[in-house]
């Protein structure tokens, strides 16, 4: 059965969540199909939006007549939505993207759809939406031009229905032009690289994005529950309209229902405002990210004419002066990552699951708040943060009107003035209901905070912002809050309309490296305080330069410049202080782009592009959580080095930790942070206080002589040991082992699953500095859309079969087909044991 025929609805999580059709429906009904179903449609729910990601042809290049239906597009490739065509490669130095677009390709591209819309549907109204187009789309449809927009991050829509023909097929054309490079300072991609949705109402509904729900009103006792929705009506006559909105606990149970009626006069539009009071709520945290479902029925004298729903969580995020971020009345320290939006060797067009397993590991890590950096998100990155409990700071720019150097004369600031309002418009509506954003950010290290008009440029965002949404804060990331020459310092009044002043790298400058931000803090005491971009302890993985320069290429490691100390300095001012919210690390996750040749993509994650943990991912660990955490580095394969000196550190939250190479003591070894005195009387220390204390860092370390054997790591609490490691020198490559993620996958044409490959010596163990090729094999209702390494020098494809191993991993990602049954994946190289996995793909 084809996609495009009934029934053709595939609902991913989100559409479920949004509620997007009935369950009911998916059965019986379908916006789009043959004139063959049609007699079996005997009813049509007042709203349906279905998936429009299915069935496209794409082509690069520019085609001047591929607007008009008649055109010819039968050479042209088959694809399915999202769809990124830069990832698809080569790699190429003298590439137009250059440093900021990971040397891939870009240019010019064509995408068209034919499609059928039943007849049942002739007095619907049709709008079909876009997450999201890089960048400069146009889109057509029947050979009529639509429209034009520039910005590729924001969602966008158009009203199709005086151009669809129920009685013939119907042509959509959209033209992406990304050819004038560089336009961005980091991977951006190019296509209709996120969904794409066909929406079906009455001519009386409620208006796209109109639902704004908000908690004026929160506390363990009672909250009470704001609902704005806006309700247009596109009829010829008057229409008296009751809405019904009702919320609903996870498990079904209605809580409560409000209701209102008026009358909406043609071709206009009406807000109704209801108020909805619960009791002990359940509040959406951190640890707990409760959502509720608020259902909004629009009934009117022919019945129900729309429907739809939203998740809610019930929450109260407040920034002070004094006590930093509070979220329900508790303070939280923001314990923060910067990510930017490319899922590796999946480019932009990045499949939710790729998300939620990166996401899934950030939280293992400790981290609880994403800084989106730095362009609106993709709408289901925001479903999984509300689902996973991540709070959020959403930004909306990288530039304003005036250009960086790095981008050059292609950037935002040539739209800015004629799209910026309509821009934060669309963002802020679309995700103004998700309860994991909880401060928006109006731009990123903007020029303008040190132009003489800056501050009335940001006024101008500022009174969108607050105007779509007056429950939330801005910020912005500002770069030069002290810099030199004092030129480009950001001007005083610039820093005074922020409602959150957002400190980029706040230790760059100065005696700030010492005093962070005590300084302004000084100075301006009721500025609140958010450290939006900061230095993390970073590096390429499994690489370690430092050591011996002499044999490794060039890179950027955690330890050069003393990168690390400063990180750890920053990190205990940060944890120490109140007043200063949280901080966001630059990043959380390596990401393409923001490199120089030879390295096609920034290491500055603690994270690398497959999702595989650094070392710096367990400092991080070792200060964010409760459970032992006990990491020791480098690995011990350094043959030929017998004899030299190797610094091996620790990163740990155990008391103390003793260190053995070939079962001889390295010593004993502990720290305390934060460090605590006296209580209730003199000379009372609490336990944690006396514990054995040999630096004042937040690592441990050891001078060891290297000798092929086993380091062993032995941690203590409380006098007890609660975590061993052992690093061992390995044998040579022996075999492949491979991991699925998940061994059941839904069958979509959409989920996927991320494989590890790991080589494997004759005893098991990961071998750390294995660079083996390996080849890929697929067999069943999957398909291989990417392969990856994590190694930034890497220019092997991401869309073959093979790649080589870096440092002992690969990653394959695998995706469902459209069918169900048994997907057989092998892997296999000269040498090695091959191995293989089963996933099943169910309905």
């Amino acid at each position: 059965m084809k996609r495009d025929s009934l029934p053709q609805i595939v609902l991913s999580r989100r559409q479920l969540l949004k509620g997007a059709i009935s369950t009911a429906a998916i059965a019986s009904t379908s916006l789009m199909g043959s004139s063959s179903v049609q007699d079996r449609i005997a009813a049509v729910p007042p709203r349906v939006r279905e998936s429009f990601d299915f069935n496209w042809k794409f082509c690069r290049g520019d085609f001047p007549s591929a607007h008009l239906p008649d055109f010819s597009d039968a050479g042209w490739q088959a694809v399915s939505l999202p769809h990124d065509w830069s990832i698809e490669g080569p790699f190429d130095a003298n590439a137009a993207s250059r440093d900021c677009g990971a040397y891939l390709p870009t240019g010019i591209g064509w995408y068209r759809k034919r499609f059928r819309v039943l007849k049942s549907y002739t007095d619907k109204k049709l709008t079909v939406e876009f997450d999201g187009v890089y960048q400069n789309s146009e889109v057509w449809v029947n050979g009529k031009w639509l429209g034009k927009r520039p910005y590729g991050f924001v969602p966008f829509y158009y009203d199709i229905t005086p151009d669809i023909d129920v009685a013939r097929e119907n042509v959509i054309a959209v033209r992406v032009d990304n050819s004038h490079q560089t336009n961005c300072r980091w991977y951006s991609g190019s296509g209709i690289y996120r969904h794409s949705w066909l929406l079906a109402t009455n001519d009386v509904h409620i208006a796209p994005w109109g639902t704004f729900i908000s908690t004026p009103q929160v506390s363990n006792d009672s909250a009470s529950v704001h609902v704005s929705t806006k309700i247009q009506n596109e009829g010829s006559t008057t229409a008296r309209c009751t809405l019904i909105t009702s919320l609903f606990e996870q498990d079904g149970r209605l809580v409560q229902t409000a209701e209102g009626t008026q009358e909406i006069s043609p071709a206009s539009e009406l807000e109704f405002v209801q108020t909805i009071d619960i009791e002990k709520p359940h509040l959406w945290s951190v640890e707990n990210p409760y959502l509720y479902k608020l259902q909004s029925t629009v009934r009117a004298e022919a019945g129900n004419v729309d429907e739809c729903e939203i998740p809610v969580g019930i929450r109260q995020p407040v920034f002070d002066a004094d006590r930093g971020f509070l979220l329900n009345g508790e303070r939280v320290k923001l314990r923060g990552v910067c990510l930017h939006h490319d899922g590796g060797c999946v480019g932009a067009a990045v499949p939710e699951r790729v998300w939620e397993r990166r996401l899934e590991i950030l939280r293992e890590m400790g981290c609880n708040a994403i800084r989106i950096s730095h362009n609106p998100s993709a709408a289901e990155f925001l479903d999984l943060c509300d689902r996973m409990g991540f709070l959020v700071v959403a930004e909306a720019f990288d530039e304003w009107r005036v250009p960086k150097g790095q981008i050059g004369p292609n950037g935002y600031a040539n739209y800015f003035d004629e799209w910026y309002e309509r821009d934060v418009q669309n963002f802020v509506r679309r995700d103004r209901n998700h309860p994991s954003v909880v401060l928006w950010s109006a731009g990123n290290e903007i020029g303008d905070q040190g132009a003489p008009e800056g501050a009335e440029t940001l006024g101008k965002l500022l009174k969108v912002f607050h105007s779509e949404d007056p429950t939330r804060l801005v910020t912005a990331g500002c770069d030069h809050i002290q810099s030199e020459p004092a030129s480009e310092t950001a001007r005083p009044e610039f820093l005074a309309r922020l409602d959150v002043v957002g400190y980029n790298y706040a230790d760059r400058w100065r005696d700030r490296r010492e005093k962070y931000y005590s300084i302004d803090r000084h100075n301006f005491p009721q500025r609140r305080f958010i450290g939006t971009e900061s230095e993390s302890i970073a590096g390429i993985r499994g690489e370690y330069p430092e050591l011996f320069p002499e044999s490794k290429p060039a890179g950027f490691s955690q330890f050069s410049r003393g990168r690390n100390i400063d990180v750890e300095q920053l990190f205990r001012f940060v944890a120490t202080y109140d007043y200063v919210s949280g901080d966001f690390m630059w990043t959380g996750i390596d990401h393409l782009g923001e490199a120089r040749w030879p390295m096609k993509g920034s290491s500055t994650g603690v994270i690398d592009t497959c999702g595989f943990k650094k070392d710096g991912f367990y400092f991080y660990q070792s200060q964010w959580v409760s459970e032992p955490v006990l990491h020791v580095f480098p690995h011990w394969n350094w043959q030929g080095k017998e004899g030299q000196i190797i610094p091996v550190t620790c990163y740990t939250n155990c008391d103390t930790v003793e260190l053995f190479l070939n079962g001889r003591s390295m010593g004993v070894k502990g720290y305390e942070f934060p460090r605590l005195g006296m209580e209730l009387r003199w000379g009372n220390l609490p336990a944690r206080a006396k514990v054995l204390r040999t630096t004042a860092d937040l690592h441990l370390s050891w001078d060891v002589p290297y000798e092929p054997g086993t380091l062993k790591a032995v941690g203590t609490k409380a006098g007890m040991v609660v975590s061993t490691l052992e690093v061992p020198t390995t044998g040579e490559p022996a075999a492949i082992a491979l991991s699925a993620d998940r061994e059941v996958i839904a069958a979509d044409g959409r989920d996927v699953a991320n494989l590890v490959v790991r080589i494997l010596d004759d005893k098991g163990n990961i071998v750390p500095t294995a660079k083996n090729e390996v080849t890929f094999a697929i067999a069943g209702v999957g398909k291989l859309i990417g392969v990856d390494n994590g190694d930034p020098f890497s220019h092997e494809d991401h869309r073959t079969n093979r790649r080589h191993a870096f440092n002992g991993l690969a990653l394959a990602v695998v995706q469902s087909s459209g069918g169900a049954g048994q997907i057989q994946f092998n892997a296999s190289s000269p040498s090695l044991r091959p191995a293989s996995v089963m996933i099943a793909a169910r309905e």
